[in-house]
Parts: structure tokens; C-alpha cells; sequence
């Protein structure tokens, strides 16, 4: 495009400022939106992902067990593609695990010997699906005593209750978002619609003279097109950029609040990957938008004369 037609197309703009104001804020409201949402999915998809995965199986063993039965258990558990990181747990480990998590009152480790503690083996499985089975076969080994999960949320039927909340929490946020997002896209299209008509209408006398004088179609709905890429970029722009501030402020503290679930990257490098790969959706969002909703508007607008 010549340079006319962007100085045409800001010439209307400039001409306008309320109905770009307009368009503008509409489509900024709507990519902020749809940033916060992609923000909550992803997070959200984190978060499910790391109840599947991190839960740690206990599988406490007989005090009668030999190392020989322990080493064979354990080699069988890292064979399984199911299972990760088998770890062995003797009584002496269990005793110091047991005062670094009652180091607030010493007295209470004075009180017990690492005799009173069973030795264990502990483990992660890789899918929450297969927790059941392995579980199931784990107890039926003759030296386990009894099996648990670390997770201090009620044991192995409130840790599936408790992702699967997650999973419905996350399916109603991405349709909840989706359709808000849709809402405020259907809007954004309808108020491009509405300016670009406008702008047809009042270029109606130019756009007849262009006809007679045999300018192309491409030459006169080209300002047209502009401003509507004008709008719309830069509302994704801006929305996206606002939104971006507004999680990097927030960032430090979702971090420190959820610990060592990566429900948003903790580094600023992995930070700017993932809201530059949201920038680029969005722009791309922008520009399909403002070229359907432009050249939408022209097509009616030359039909009707």
C-alpha cells in the first residue's frame, strides 16, 4: 500500500476521535479479556498437571522385611513405565523427616526412636490414571504393610475428588472465557462494522468520483482497510500490553503463593516466551478480524448503492 492510503486513512481517524476512541477501547477490552483467560488456562492446566503427577506414593513396608526383598521391590517399582522417582526411605530418614516437621516444638523428637517408624519406599506416578493400579499392586507385595500418599489432602480418594474439581474448574474457565471472549469479539466486529459504514457513507460522493475517474476497487477500499488494521492491532496490542503488566506485577506474588507449582514460568525469560506466543495469536486474531469486518462492511456497502 502507498503512503496515500495510510495518510487517508489517519486523516479519518484524526477527523473522528470519538468513533476511533471507540473502536479502539472496544478491542482493547476484548484482547485484555482474552490475555487473562489464556493466562487462566494455561495456569490452570499447570496446576492439574501437577496434582497428576507430583502426588508421592508411600508404600510402608514390615519391620521383618530384609534389604534383599526392599532392593527387589524397589527395582520392580523403577522398571514400571508407569512409576518415577523410587526413592528408599529407612527409619533413621523417617525419624529426621519426622523433626524437620516437628522442628517448632524439639520435644516432640526427643520423644521417639527411629525404631517406631516403618521404613517405606516412595514414589510418583506419571498419570494420575494409573495411581489406582499401581497402588493395588503394590499392596498386594507381601512386605508392604500399607499404602499412602504424602499429599496431605485426605488420602487417594480426595486427591482424584480434588483434581477432578480442578478439571471442571478449568473446562467452566475455558468455556466461560471462551464465550466472554466471543461476546466481546462479536462486539468488536460489530463496532468495526458500524465505524467502516459510517465511513463508507460519508465517502460516498469520493468513492463515486474514484469510479468515474477508474480508480480500482483496490485503491479506494484500501484507506478503509487500514484503519481498520489500525484499530484493531492496536487494540491487541494495547489490551495484550496492559494485561501483560498487570500479570508481571502480579507474577512474584502467584509464585510465591502457590510455591513450587509452575503456574506461571518463574524465570523472565519463559515469562516473555509465553505472552509473546500470545501477543503473536493476538495479532493474528487482530488482523483476520479487522480484514472480514472491513471487508465485510465495503462488500454491503457498495451493494446497497
Amino acid at each position: 500500500m502507498s503512503n496515500i492510503h495510510f495518510r487517508t486513512a489517519f486523516g479519518y481517524i484524526r477527523r473522528s476521535p470519538f468513533q476511533a476512541f471507540a473502536a479502539t477501547f472496544v478491542l482493547t477490552l476484548t484482547f485484555f479479556v482474552a490475555t487473562l483467560v489464556a493466562t487462566l488456562v494455561y495456569s490452570s492446566s499447570k496446576l492439574i498437571t501437577y496434582f497428576e503427577t507430583r502426588p508421592q506414593v508411600i508404600a510402608f513396608l514390615k519391620d521383618d522385611t530384609s534389604q534383599t526383598d526392599i532392593a527387589e521391590l524397589q527395582h520392580k517399582l523403577e522398571a514400571d513405565s508407569r512409576v518415577k522417582e523410587v526413592k528408599y526411605v529407612s527409619k533413621e530418614e523417617a525419624l529426621s523427616i519426622y523433626k524437620n516437621a516437628t522442628s517448632d516444638n524439639p520435644l516432640l523428637g526427643e520423644l521417639v526412636s527411629p525404631s517406631i517408624f516403618p521404613a517405606s519406599l516412595e514414589f510418583s506416578v506419571k498419570d494420575l490414571s494409573f495411581a489406582q493400579a499401581i497402588i493395588d499392586q503394590v499392596k498386594s507385595e507381601k512386605i508392604v504393610d500399607s499404602v499412602g500418599f504424602t499429599a496431605a489432602i485426605g488420602g487417594e480418594s480426595s486427591l482424584k475428588d480434588v483434581v477432578s474439581r480442578l478439571r471442571t474448574i478449568t473446562t467452566y474457565v475455558r468455556i466461560g472465557g471462551i464465550a466472554f471472549v466471543g461476546i466481546l469479539g462479536a462486539a468488536s466486529f460489530v463496532v468495526l462494522l458500524i465505524i467502516i459504514s459510517m465511513r463508507m457513507a460519508v465517502r460516498k460522493e469520493e468513492v463515486e468520483i474514484l469510479d468515474l475517474i477508474g480508480a480500482t476497487p483496490a485503491f479506494i477500499r484500501s484507506p478503509i482497510i487500514v484503519e481498520a488494521l489500525f484499530y484493531s492491532l492496536f487494540g491487541a496490542f494495547l489490551g495484550w500490553l496492559i494485561s501483560f503488566i498487570v500479570i508481571l506485577y502480579s507474577a512474584p506474588s502467584a509464585v510465591t503463593y502457590f510455591g513450587e507449582i509452575p503456574v506461571l514460568p518463574k524465570d523472565t525469560l519463559g515469562l516473555f516466551e509465553l505472552f509473546g506466543i500470545f501477543l503473536a495469536i493476538e495479532l493474528i486474531a487482530g488482523l483476520i478480524l479487522a480484514l472480514s469486518g472491513s471487508l465485510f462492511a465495503i462488500s454491503r456497502a457498495r451493494k446497497s448503492r
